[in-house]
């Protein structure tokens, strides 16, 4: 069974460390999709899955369809990833 992480990100210098974490904290049980809410075109696949994910600042994490709690309060750091089960063969 594959762990889908989406990690929501506004393309800038800010968030690209947090995606380099994501991938190396992975495995390969691990899916990764990077969603760049920059993106303008109409109706934006990324921007929806974000609102409906409920998250409300960038950069942030979400495993298999639930946004971690790291990214609502503390941060976003390996520690979290792995209490999330990143890096952890499913």
């Amino acid at each position: 069974m594959k762990r889908i992480i989406e990690v929501f990100t506004a393309g800038c210098p800010l968030c690209s460390p947090v995606v380099e974490l994501v991938k190396s904290t992975a495995c390969s049980s691990c899916d990764i999709i990077t969603h760049n809410l920059t993106e303008t075109e109409a109706g934006n696949p990324a921007l929806r899955r974000a609102r409906l994910l409920g998250v409300q600042t960038l950069p942030a994490v979400a495993v298999n369809g639930a946004l971690l709690d790291c990214c609502r309060t503390e941060g976003i750091t390996r520690e979290t990833l792995e209490r999330a089960g990143i890096g952890q063969a499913a």
